[in-house]
């Protein structure tokens, strides 16, 4: 039986365990994208996972989806992230950028630009703006010759990522932004080559990922996908078919691995398991609300297959999360009213485990 703590070879890292720090939208980056000494330390808290994935980084300014995220497109970008990779590197860790386009969820406040997406249908529910949740705008659709700008994006964004001495980047195409938007039945509209037929909705997902390929190489890429997840309004059609095609053309790339929620039945997600022939990372979603994953979930899918755990929020309290999983320490509960709220509290205030005489 694999075991959480074993090693494991990742393109061409490798890593000390199978735990994987998620991508978590945490908002401490400055107001132009830029990140912070204590990005630096968060994040190289936590470098004794296997290997952590950055939250969600714009790779265009009409990309940004929240207020307080950084970005990786300007020159200033990649300056700022040099001292959070090598943070991490001294702590000897790893870490991927998450490459995250908004699409249409963003708001003109945030941007100062109208968002974008696959089709004119906005998306479900309240945005962040700098001025607090307003409802999702109207995106305007694409036009045909604007969407390969949108997918090389992602390629201009892993080239940055390297230079600010990332190890790789995850490509964030599930949750309903821009990726997720063009699988998507309802959101993605098109009549187009972008839309419609299975082999046309993944179109955009399998150019955005060749484009990171090409520019930092296969090795250093990875993707998230949500099968038949409802994220901001989306819903998605064929899901089984859809994902096994996309697979399909991911496995043609060579990527370094595919990241699924567990937002589909078990069935469904053994036989993506089955279909995709590469490293699995697995996340184990619970409702929010509900305890955090833990290693029973872990070890679950392990024996399902997966290859990699991805924990998300019990990261955010446990910065010693991979000594308290090996040791069968208690797992502390994090304060959700510090997710979003800036500042260092409920940032880096979360201590190691105290032992006591």
């Amino acid at each position: 039986m694999t075991h959480l703590l074993d090693s494991f070879q990742l393109g061409e890292l490798r890593l000390p365990n199978r735990v994987v720090m998620a991508p978590m939208t945490r908002v401490r980056a400055t107001a132009d994208g830029l990140a912070t000494p204590s990005m630096a330390t968060y994040y190289a808290q936590r470098a004794t996972t296997g290997l952590i994935v950055s939250e969600g980084v714009q790779p265009s300014l009409i990309g940004q989806s929240n207020p307080g995220t950084p970005g990786l497109h300007t020159d200033e970008q990649v300056a700022a992230w040099r001292p959070v990779t090598a943070a991490v590197h001294a702590n000897g860790g790893r870490i991927f950028a998450q490459l995250m386009h908004g699409g249409r969820v963003s708001h003109p406040d945030t941007t100062g630009m109208r968002p974008v997406g696959p089709s004119a249908v906005p998306a479900v529910g309240d945005v962040f703006t700098p001025t607090g949740p307003k409802p999702a705008p109207m995106p305007r659709a694409l036009d045909t010759a604007e969407v390969p700008e949108h997918a090389l994006s992602y390629g201009r964004a892993a080239r940055r990522a390297v230079d600010a001495g990332f190890d790789g980047v995850e490509l964030h195409g599930a949750n309903g932004y821009l990726i997720s938007q063009f699988l998507s039945s309802n959101a993605n509209l098109r009549t187009d080559r972008y839309g419609g037929s299975v082999p046309n909705r993944i179109r955009f997902a399998v150019e955005a990922v060749s484009a990171a390929v090409e520019a930092v190489g296969a090795a250093r890429t990875g993707i998230r996908l949500s099968p038949g997840g409802t994220f901001w309004g989306v819903a998605e059609t064929d899901v089984p078919e859809l994902y096994a095609a996309l697979l399909t053309e991911l496995a043609r790339l060579e990527v370094a691995y595919v990241h699924l929620e567990a937002t589909a039945g078990e069935e469904v997600l053994v036989g993506l398991r089955r279909a995709w022939p590469g490293a699995l990372v697995m996340n184990p979603v619970l409702p929010m609300g509900a305890k955090q994953t833990g290693r029973a979930e872990a070890d679950h899918w392990l024996g399902l297959g997966a290859d990699l755990i991805s924990f998300g929020r019990a990261f955010i309290a446990n910065p010693d999360l991979v000594e308290r999983l090996r040791t069968g320490l208690p797992v502390a509960p994090v304060d959700e009213a510090t997710y979003y709220q800036g500042g260092d509290a409920g940032y880096l205030t979360y201590p190691a485990y105290a032992h006591t005489a």
